[in-house]
Formats: C-alpha cells, structure tokens, sequence
C-alpha cells in the first residue's frame, strides 16, 4: 500500500515536471521558480534525512520553493524590477 502511494505521487510530479517543461517561462521568472525549487528541495531533503520520509519531504520542498520563488519573481516585477 505504501509503495503504491508513493508511486503514484513520483507519477504525478513527473507528469506535472512533464506539463511545466513545455511552457514558454520569461528567463528570470524560470532561473527564481529553479532557484526556489532547489533551495526548497535541499530544505526537505534535509528534513526528511532527520525525521524520516526522505522522497516526500524532498518534493514537499522542492514545490514549496517553487512557488515561493515564482511569488517572488512577480513581486519584483509589480516593483518595477526584472
């Protein structure tokens, strides 16, 4: 049941890397959302080393990241910034 689960959340973040791939991204909003990502992949990673569920926490991260560096990217843009 376990391995089903994680399976089938390491087939979604695949097909949602698939979907996100074949966008037209600016180059700065996509190098703060990559920045992000890893940044916040390394924070799970990190997490997940220390309390256990390593995969889940590192994909946790890296979607928080992402997120959070795409809100970035569009704060400094509404700031006048590029």
């Amino acid at each position: 049941m376990v391995m089903r689960s994680r399976l089938g959340g390491l087939c979604a973040a695949a097909v949602a890397v698939g979907l996100l791939a074949g966008c037209q991204v600016n180059q700065k909003t996509g190098e703060r959302t990559l920045t992000g990502a890893a940044v916040g992949a390394a924070g799970g990673a990190a997490v997940g080393l220390i309390t256990g569920n390593f995969v889940t926490k590192t994909l946790t991260g890296a979607a928080a990241g992402a997120a959070g560096g795409f809100v970035y990217d569009q704060i400094k843009k509404s700031q006048g910034g590029k």
